[in-house]
């Protein structure tokens, strides 16, 4: 097979030889460079890659992935698209290579999008960024996406083994992304997809109003139909009102987010966080141990890292040490100190409760 690896990157000089060295199991590397000025191009080239250098005015990611992956060899079987911020843990070319099979046209594998300051995973999920070189085409001025354009339907296969792990500079502003995504529904306001994000980014940026309106419009498109989904719609409804001090309505579309998607934490934590901020310490227990019946970590990108570290035991504690239950509470304190022990408050709140029991 030939393996060849696409991106595209401004101003990431830092990331070059991490980047490069992960990237070179492929047989080549292609990157469209947007502009920079630090010596990116210098240091890619100097490394191996084959670096284009065009500005796309005006900015889409859409428009830059695509002209980066026109720089792909035509007789390439595997084009792989990553950031220089992001690297593969060593033997992913073995592992896509033993998962491609004639007749496929994707692959689906893991990725580590974010981890907490102890170095722990956070938000994981799995992507499809390695395919054919021909019938696709990115879409959507940001949080673009890979859309098949070639016969018939496309064919995709899971590549166990293999793992992306992403290193963002934090540095880096997201300001774009707001007006992009404006621009994106906009431009389909019958995509779901877009108009969920432009919802979420609403509330990102505090605009909650916007946020509200959005994200029920969003619950209104025929096409919004995944109920993951449509769950953190209303999760982000009701975090909106409840900064808006709609208490009532808030715990409403908490409730419903509950009865969206029941088999995610996602829900169910933030209303264990919601009856936290009330102090109504059944409400937290019941929905933290909730959260904690599930126990299979759901493939897509709603998963978020904190449902599965300390915070569900941390709150199952809260609540049982507020209702009474102090062996229950020692129990989660113990589990929760277990995943974070670096924290003080949770090793305080253990202390605390081994005292109150051993009198």
């Amino acid at each position: 097979m030939k393996v060849i690896v696409y991106a595209i990157c401004k101003n990431e000089a830092a990331f070059v030889d991490r980047w490069m060295d992960s990237m070179g199991e492929a047989d080549g590397v292609v990157v469209l460079d947007t502009g920079s000025t630090d010596g990116t191009v210098e240091r890619l080239r100097a490394r191996g890659a084959r670096v284009e250098v065009e500005e796309v005015v005006p900015w889409r990611f859409d428009t830059a992935r695509n002209r980066s992956l026109a720089l792909v060899p035509e007789d390439t079987d595997l084009c792989v698209c990553t950031d220089l911020d992001e690297v593969f843990h060593p033997g992913w070319r073995a592992a896509m290579e033993a998962a491609w099979q004639p007749g496929l046209s994707q692959l689906r594998y893991r990725y580590t999008w974010s981890f907490q300051p102890d170095g722990t995973e956070g938000h994981v999920f799995w992507i499809e960024k390695a395919h054919s070189r021909r019938g696709w085409r990115w879409t959507h001025p940001v949080h673009e996406v890979l859309t098949w354009e070639g016969p018939g339907r496309p064919h995709s296969a899971s590549a166990p083994g293999v793992q992306l792990d992403h290193h963002p500079d934090p540095s880096k502003s997201r300001a774009q992304y707001l007006p992009l995504l404006e621009l994106a529904v906009a431009e389909d306001p019958e995509d779901d997809r877009n108009m969920h994000y432009l919802g979420r980014e609403y509330c990102f940026h505090r605009r909650w109003e916007e946020c509200v309106t959005v994200l029920k419009q969003h619950l209104t498109l025929p096409t919004a139909v995944w109920a993951d989904e449509r769950c953190a719609s209303m999760r982000y409804i009701a975090r909106a009102l409840a900064a808006l001090d709609r208490g009532e309505e808030a715990e409403r579309w908490h409730l419903r987010a509950v009865a969206e998607a029941p088999w995610l934490r996602e829900p169910w934590l933030d209303y264990a966080l919601f009856c936290y901020r009330r102090e109504d310490w059944p409400g937290v227990r019941f929905a933290a141990e909730r959260a904690l019946a599930i126990t299979s970590r759901p493939e897509t990108y709603i998963s978020e890292g904190a449902s599965w570290g300390s915070l569900p035991y941390d709150l199952a504690s809260l609540g049982c040490y507020h209702t009474g239950d102090l062996p229950a509470a020692r129990e989660m304190a113990r589990a929760a100190l277990d995943r974070t022990p670096d924290d003080a408050r949770l090793a305080g709140n253990l202390a605390l409760i081994e005292r109150q029991l051993t009198g």
